[in-house]
């Protein structure tokens, strides 16, 4: 049979390799648990300690006691890895295909951008996760003009706000943040704020627009979107805000018993979470 001419390993690392390439949000989370699962189902337990509390004595007080220990906090959380995205098309006959050349790689590449579009759209989706913070109890309408008008707020504003409620929460000034905008969004802000930005070769890397204020600022048509897609809940954070895992990639090629062609099938594995709430802001905007 001619598809047993197919070769799933090699597939496989073509969709893997093009995901890392595609994906915008999911290659700003953490993935450092990956390892860990390697199947539907499993678990995986994030780490985490609550902060101790630092205290301060006088030097002549110095041979005095001092409290008892403090019991730490255990923030940990579990991710399950369940969410499964899924192919299954014809491809005629694969020998014919993988002789021809191009076909095969043609179908790979856009086999791997619908997976990488679900998976960003999965996480952007925790914008409005119920453990994250909004910047505004209703949506607010922004602008590019930095003298808006009743009702409006300045883009550049907008950010601003959102950074420093990061800040706020103890995210430190060194610590990596990004923000991924819609296109709509972004070209506001474009017209707000030239960018610092002058690395050109890094640009399109993962939907990267440019630098603000330390930020870095990508772009993506996966921002999730409430109210009959009126509000985009725009997610500012640091790269360790939401965990992340993709164990597992399958594909084998196969005859469909009521058709003279074969066919192609396979999924990824993959699941996120939110684990440090903290460091997660969703701006929430309307556009004038």
């Amino acid at each position: 049979m001619a598809y047993e001419n197919f070769i799933p390993s090699v597939w496989n690392e073509g969709i893997n390799r093009e995901l890392e390439r595609l994906c915008v949000f999911a290659e700003d989370c953490n993935r450092q648990y990956e390892g860990s699962v390697k199947k539907k189902g499993e678990s995986v337990t994030i780490l985490g300690v609550g902060k101790p509390t630092i205290r301060r004595i006088a030097k002549a007080a110095r041979n005095n006691d001092i409290e008892a220990p403090e019991e730490i906090e255990d923030t940990s959380v579990i991710m399950y890895i369940n969410q499964i995205a899924y192919f299954n098309y014809m491809v005629g006959d694969i020998d014919k295909a993988q002789a021809v050349g191009g076909i095969m790689d043609a179908l790979s590449q856009e086999t791997s951008e619908g997976l990488a579009n679900e998976v960003d759209t999965y996480i952007a989706s925790f914008a409005v996760d119920s453990s994250v913070k909004a910047l505004y109890d209703k949506p607010q309408k922004i602008v590019a003009s930095s003298t808006p008008g009743a009702g409006e707020k300045y883009v550049l504003d907008v950010v601003d706000e959102a950074f420093q409620k990061l800040l706020e929460n103890d995210v430190k000034t060194t610590t990596p943040i990004v923000i991924t905008v819609s296109p709509r969004f972004f070209t506001i802000f474009r017209k707000a704020y030239r960018f610092e930005d002058t690395d050109n070769s890094g640009i399109l890397k993962h939907g990267k627009v440019g630098m603000y204020n330390n930020i870095t600022v990508k772009m993506s048509n996966n921002v999730y979107k409430t109210d009959a897609a009126a509000t985009d809940n725009i997610m500012i954070r640091t790269k360790r805000a939401i965990a992340f895992a993709k164990p597992l990639t399958h594909s084998e090629a196969y005859r469909p018993e009521k058709k003279f062609a074969d066919a192609v099938k396979g999924f990824i594995l993959f699941d996120a979470k939110v684990v440090r709430p903290k460091e997660i802001i969703n701006i929430n905007v309307k556009y004038a």
